[in-house]
């Protein structure tokens, strides 16, 4: 059996869908890199009017940069996620909902599996967060 590493869900908001293209190469160097697998991706858009529009990863060679991307999909994201990405959106805006495996810390990962640890709690923090903390703690 392979050894998994830690795998995150995200949803990415873009306020009045306003995209740039740094998006799809700085993934790709993720990839490349062997830092993360990408497990499946699917960008949702919010018209003004409210209409939703689904572009999953197999439909993304309109998108610039994306169709170029090595990626296992396998289906791992679910209507229920769409719906519930979508259900958040406010109109003339979109979401990017992406799953990957954190390959960088599988070794750390299978080491605390392997002493019988588990995880009991984790979340990411928000970088709107932790930057003013950060800040304070550097100016203290």
């Amino acid at each position: 059996m392979t050894t998994i590493g830690p795998v995150e869900y995200v949803i990415f908001g873009f306020p009045v869908n306003k995209f740039g293209g740094e998006i799809a190469p700085e993934l790709g160097k993720l990839i490349n890199g062997g830092l993360i697998r990408l497990l499946d991706l699917t960008f949702i858009s919010k018209d003004p009017d409210g209409n939703v529009t689904v572009l999953e990863y197999d439909a993304l060679g309109s998108l610039p940069g994306f169709a170029e991307l090595d990626a296992e999909i396998g289906g791992l994201l679910t209507d229920d996620d769409i719906t519930y990405a979508a259900a958040g959106l406010e109109p003339n805006s979109s979401a990017a909902l992406m799953i990957w495996e954190d390959l960088w810390a599988t070794p750390f990962t299978t080491a605390v599996r392997n002493a019988g640890g588990i995880v009991l709690e984790g979340a990411r923090i928000p970088h709107q967060l932790i930057e003013p903390a950060m800040t304070e703690l550097a100016e203290a």
